[in-house]
C-alpha cells in the first residue's frame, strides 16, 4: 500500500517518523512518499519536499509564502495522481494541510484522508472544525480533544500520547540549566538574546544551550564565547542534556511536553512580532499555551510570553522552581499520569494499516 504524507514542521516530522517505523514493522509492503524531514526520511519515507523549505512563523511570513505553498499543493496532487496513491496521511501543520485536503478532494477521486494530530481548533477557534468534518479519519493525541470533537458530533481515534512510548522519566539529573531557544530563525533571534541575559546575570550557574544546528548562532549578532558559564551543544539528544540539568528555559512548543515526560521542570518563553502577537491575542482562547499546563488546567510550567518575556521574570521563575522542587516533581507526575497509556504508537500504526 502506498501512502502520501504531509508533515510540514519538525514536530510533525518526528511524530510521522515514529508512525512510519511502526507501520513498516507490522507490514513491510507499505511505502511512503511526500512532505517530510530527516527523521521520517530515516524511517523510510521517500521525501519529495523537504520541510526545511516550508518552515514559516507568523502571519506575515505565511502571506509572503502563499503563492509558493499553493504551487506546491498542485505538485503533490499531480504526484498522487501519477503514483495512483489512495491513502493520504496529514500530520499537524494545519494552515497548509487543510488547504491541501480541500484541493485534493476537489481534484482527485477515491482518496482516503487521515488527519493525525489535527489543527488545535480548541485553541484557535472552532470555525475550522467544519473543514475537518470532511476528513475521513481524525486521529488525536490529547485526551481533552476526544470530548471536544464529541461535542461537535465527530468521532475521533485516541489511544494516548505517542511521546509516552519515546520519553521516559529521568530521575537522576544534574545541576545545569538547559536552554532551548527553538529551531526557527525568528525564535532564535527573539529568544536567545534574552536567554543570554539570564546567563550573564547568573554567574554561579552553568547553562547548556542546545541548538537544532550549531550554525544557528549566526542568526544573532552576539559573541557567544564571552559567556564562560555556557556550554553550546548540538550533537546530543534531548534525553542526554536533560540528564545533566535541574530545570529548563525553553521556547513554547512541543518540546515542553517532551521535557515534562522526561521529568524536567522549567519556564516557557515566547516572543513574536507585534502584529502576529496582537492577532494571536484575539484568536487564542485558552488560559495556557503549553501542553503540560493544558493537561492539568493549571500553570505548572510558568509561561512568560510577549511583554512578560524578560530577564528578571525568567530569573524569578527559575528561583521559584529551585525553592519548590518537590512540588514541581509531583505536578510532573500528574501530567504523565494524565497522558498515560502503553504501546501507543503501535496502536496508531495498526489503525492506519487496518482501520481498527
Amino acid at each position: 500500500m502506498k501512502y502520501f504524507v504531509s508533515a510540514g514542521e519538525i514536530s510533525g516530522d518526528l511524530h510521522l517518523s515514529y508512525l512510519v517505523s511502526a507501520m513498516n514493522k507490522i507490514d513491510n509492503n507499505t511505502s511512503f512518499f511526500g512532505v517530510a524531514g530527516k527523521h521520517s526520511k530515516e524511517a523510510g519515507v521517500t521525501v519529495i519536499q523537504d520541510i526545511d523549505e516550508l518552515a514559516i512563523m507568523g502571519f506575515w511570513e505565511a502571506l509572503k509564502k502563499y503563492k509558493f505553498l499553493k504551487n506546491k499543493v498542485y505538485e503533490y496532487i499531480e504526484f498522487i495522481k501519477k503514483e495512483k496513491i489512495k491513502k493520504v496521511l496529514l500530520v499537524d501543520y494545519g494552515g497548509f494541510n487543510l488547504k491541501f485536503m480541500e484541493l485534493l478532494q476537489k481534484h482527485v477521486e477515491g482518496v482516503e484522508i487521515y488527519y493525525y494530530i489535527p489543527p488545535k481548533v480548541w485553541i484557535w477557534g472552532e470555525k475550522r472544525i467544519e473543514k475537518l468534518r470532511r476528513v475521513d479519519h481524525i486521529v488525536v493525541i490529547f485526551p481533552w480533544e476526544v470530548e471536544f470533537y464529541k461535542k461537535h458530533g465527530i468521532d475521533v481515534i485516541y489511544y494516548g500520547n505517542p511521546f509516552l512510548d519515546i520519553y521516559k522519566r529521568i530521575s537522576k539529573r544534574g545541576e545545569k540549566i538547559l536552554l532551548l531557544p527553538g529551531s526557527r530563525k525568528k525564535e532564535v533571534q527573539n529568544l536567545l538574546p534574552i536567554m543570554l541575559e539570564v546567563v550573564e546575570k547568573s554567574v554561579n550557574e552553568i547553562f547548556i544551550l542546545k541548538l537544532a544546528k550549531k550554525d544557528h548562532l549566526k542568526w544573532i549578532n552576539l559573541d557567544i564565547s564571552k559567556y564562560k558559564n555556557l556550554e553550546v551543544i548540538d550533537n546530543l539528544s534531548l534525553q542526554d542534556v536533560v540528564k545533566q540539568s535541574k530545570y529548563s528555559i525553553a521556547a513554547s512548543g512541543t518540546v515542553i511536553l517532551e521535557l515534562a515526560l522526561l521529568g524536567l521542570p522549567g519556564v516557557v518563553i515566547y516572543k513574536i512580532d507585534r502584529l502576529t502577537g496582537l492577532i494571536g491575542k484575539y484568536i487564542l482562547k485558552l488560559k495556557y499555551v503549553s501542553l503540560p499546563n493544558l493537561a492539568l488546567d493549571r500553570e505548572v510550567y510558568r509561561e512568560l510570553l510577549q511583554g512578560d518575556c524578560k530577564r528578571d521574570n525568567i530569573l524569578e521563575a527559575i528561583q521559584n522552581i529551585d525553592k519548590n522542587r518537590e512540588y514541581f516533581e509531583d505536578q510532573i507526575s500528574e501530567i504523565i499520569k494524565k497522558l498515560g497509556g502503553n504501546n501507543i504508537i503501535e496502536k496508531y500504526a495498526k489503525f492506519f494499516l487496518e482501520g481498527k
